[in-house]
């Protein structure tokens, strides 16, 4: 039976029906988790709908309003957690032909919310600028589905995570009240709708913060042993004078799964896989040194254009290639407390040792370097699974549980009181994807 709000979609629209298509529309990378896997493979939209306007968006959300459809929003599905599945079914809006780089400016840019993060790279490199962070789905993800669902990346070393203040200027938003229409959210406000899954307001336009645009070296360095890399990950965060973009820390076996790479990645080392300013690269040589690394791989920006990004090799990539390997490997995310020692990971290293893989991003949270591990994990039943991370947490480190799809859960376990009454507020019908918000579900049940 057709869907009633077809009768209510303009003609013009691009409306895909084909089942295999929407199933392919409804799904992004949850199969990481053998917890989401069972939950979220049925779940599948009734149509996907991709508007090339702002325009066509308000057609489609005063449609859902009409109807009482939910909707979904979609960008990329790069994501990990069931972010953009339709647990409710309705319409998955597809932003992917909103793309237009709209203009830029020395440190700023406007950008539609489908527009792919290499897309406005390669338009604001011509002006000496470049995206300040990125996940390892560069290449594909889009920026409305990076701030929607990410929570940063690649450059985070430098620029800190998405929700810190500063590292998302301004948004435009779509509401879903009986007369949808555009909200423009600047400052802090753009915390209402950052990393909410979409769940309260539909972005469609923002202005993105940029930082200057270095000729990047991506840089292998070997280590007899795990902490050695690990301290040599640290002491670079800190070396302020040394530009850099990725510090990215993998323990034996990790770098096994890296098929392309195993020319450069000796047996049983530990690797460290960077981007370093080119300008950078001798002062940075005298730190490999001190801590007895070796330079197995070294490409200038030039060569790195060609061939597979190192950066592919980390952050959730660094998952991807191994369960290509192992499909039965599973991960978990980890932000480890402020510690010039490592004491903590270290720890956790010579405790689980192979049950739990040790693989370290750095980053800066309020200033001060701090490592984030993506540990690959041999999963055997889901009790060992909670027991694992409960471990973690008595302990002293923060979960970010990636076998959850529910906004709070899989983040900092609080209710953002702030997105609850902004939904509250713009989609009064909890139409926007619903079975997300923990706020808002224990909102509507009380």
């Amino acid at each position: 039976m057709p869907s009633p709000i077809l009768s209510l979609l303009p003609q013009t629209l691009d409306v895909i029906q084909d089942p295999h298509q929407v199933a392919k529309l409804s799904k992004d990378y949850y199969h990481f988790s053998p917890i989401l896997t069972p939950q979220l493979d049925d779940k599948v939209a009734e149509l996907v709908v991709r508007p090339s306007t702002e325009a066509e968006v308000l057609q489609v959300a005063k449609a859902c309003v009409t109807t009482k459809t939910p909707l979904t929003v979609r960008g990329a599905g790069t994501g990990n957690y069931g972010q953009c599945i339709p647990l409710e079914g309705g319409v998955i809006l597809d932003l992917s032909k909103l793309n237009q780089v709209k203009w830029v400016k020395p440190g700023i840019a406007c950008v539609q919310a489908g527009a792919k993060l290499a897309a406005i790279d390669k338009i604001t490199r011509e002006q000496g600028w470049e995206i300040r962070m990125a996940p390892s789905t560069y290449r594909t993800a889009t920026i409305g589905g990076f701030i929607g669902g990410g929570s940063g990346g690649i450059g985070s070393i430098t620029y800190g995570q998405l929700a810190d203040r500063g590292n998302l200027t301004a948004v435009r938003v779509v509401t879903m009240e009986n007369e949808p229409h555009i909200l423009e959210l600047r400052g802090d406000q753009v915390q209402k709708v950052n990393h909410a899954y979409g769940t309260n307001g539909i972005i469609t336009e923002l202005e993105i913060p940029l930082g200057p645009a270095y000729p990047w070296a991506e840089v292998i360095v070997t280590f007899n042993d795990f902490m050695t890399a690990a301290r040599f990950g640290y002491t670079l965060g800190e070396a302020d004078g040394i530009i850099k973009k990725l510090i990215s820390i993998h323990a034996w076996p990790i770098p096994s799964y890296f098929a392309a790479l195993q020319d450069v990645l000796p047996e049983r080392q530990a690797a460290a896989l960077l981007m370093i300013a080119e300008s950078s690269l001798e002062s940075f040589n005298e730190l490999v040194k001190e801590f007895g690394g070796t330079v197995t791989y070294q490409k200038t920006a030039e060569q790195a254009k060609k061939g597979a990004a190192l950066a592919e090799f980390t952050w959730n990539h660094t998952t991807l290639h191994a369960r290509n390997v192992d499909p039965s490997l599973t991960y978990l995310q980890t932000l480890f407390p402020y510690d010039t020692a490592l004491k903590l990971v270290e720890h956790m290293y010579q405790h689980f040792g192979d049950e739990v893989m040790m693989h370290l991003e750095f980053f800066r949270v309020h200033g001060q370097v701090c490592p984030a591990a993506l540990q690959l994990m041999r999963y055997t039943t889901e009790e060992r699974l909670n027991e694992i991370i409960r471990y973690h947490e008595t302990q002293g480190a923060f979960i970010a549980n990636p076998h959850t799809y529910i906004l709070e859960d899989g983040g900092r376990k609080q209710i953002n009181e702030t997105q609850v009454a902004f939904k509250a507020k713009v989609d009064p019908y909890g139409l926007l994807n619903p079975g997300k918000m923990r706020g808002w579900l224990e909102r509507t049940q009380s």
